[in-house]
């Protein structure tokens, strides 16, 4: 006999799948934040147990926030929890499963901030030179590393690409960033190189066992060996058999791509606003970190070089 915590269960576990959904579908969000976001509301419905959601108000919250604050969190998974609930029970309340959004009111934890990571040039074609292209998964890595360098597309952005993005005569590429928002990057000629001899040689010689995947409007550009659209995680295993394998003294993301991206039109003169709207940002505050990453890298490198510094 199926208890009432027992139906409790299927139904926050039917609310989980419908709520994964709409981060992925309507919020554009990636798979790796749709999974921590679930991860994180499934601890939540965990800790409820037989509480029935649409009952939670705003004590309720501030109870369970005391809960995860014994186990020490970061700040920043913290604050990730809070936004993973508040988005949660905006999500119930657009479908009228609650009144109100009892996370509203909670303000999450302060970060520490902190500059991101960067590579400089020399890194960067130290990465990009070290990549095995004479197989064609090989090649297609490279055109990705390529492509991550030129533009500073997030890697989610760059497994999403499908040919009816590409205008590569005149050097541009549509992207559909965070929110589903819409963007034209542009790509330098050596890009645009290697992602042509990508798509007309190696493409489709990298699925060896499978009929070769069409390149037509909606089709994957970047595919993986089964013909499917490659997954950003095994961008991520690339990017870290070649750092290993040269022995570069930093931990590399492929965030740090971008990061490297912004830092070099920034430190060349380009105007922020540009530099906006080439990375997708919603607010000029959250490219103005990259003017900082600048200045101090500019002081380091006067620190070093001065003999009075």
């Amino acid at each position: 006999m199926l208890t009432l915590y027992g139906l409790q269960i299927m139904l926050n576990k039917d609310l989980l799948e419908q709520f994964r959904a709409y981060l992925l579908v309507e919020k554009n969000f990636s798979q790796y934040t749709a999974k921590a976001y679930t991860s994180d509301v499934m601890s939540f419905l965990i800790w409820l147990e037989d509480t029935d959601v649409s009952s939670v108000d705003y004590n309720k919250i501030r109870e369970y926030l005391r809960f995860i604050y014994k186990y020490n969190y970061k700040k920043t998974t913290v604050a990730r929890k809070i936004s993973a609930l508040r988005t949660f029970y905006k999500y119930l309340y657009r479908e009228r499963v609650v009144e109100a959004n009892p996370v509203a009111g909670v303000s999450a934890p302060k970060k520490t901030k902190s500059l991101p990571k960067f590579l400089d040039k020399e890194e960067i074609e130290q990465i990009l030179n070290n990549v095995n292209i004479e197989s064609p998964s090989g090649f297609r890595n490279r055109a990705i590393l390529e492509l991550l360098w030129a533009t500073g597309m997030r890697i989610s952005e760059l497994s999403g690409l499908n040919f009816g993005d590409l205008n590569l005569e005149h050097n541009e590429i549509k992207v559909f960033g965070k929110g589903s928002k819409e963007r034209i990057v542009l790509i330098s000629e050596r890009a645009k190189q290697y992602l042509e001899r990508y798509i007309h040689t190696a493409r489709r010689l990298v699925a060896k066992d499978f009929p070769p995947p069409p390149q037509e409007e909606n089709s994957p550009v970047f595919i993986n060996n089964t013909g499917y659209r490659l997954n950003p995680k095994t961008i991520r295993n690339v990017i870290n058999s070649i750092v290993e394998k040269i022995s570069l003294p930093k931990k590399v993301t492929p965030h740090m791509f971008r990061h490297s991206f912004a830092t070099y039109l920034i430190e060349n003169g380009a105007d922020l606003r540009v530099v906006q709207e080439l990375l997708g940002h919603a607010s000029i505050s959250n490219t103005q970190i990259y003017t900082h990453i600048s200045t101090k890298h500019l002081t380091d490198t006067y620190n070093k070089a001065h003999p009075r510094a």
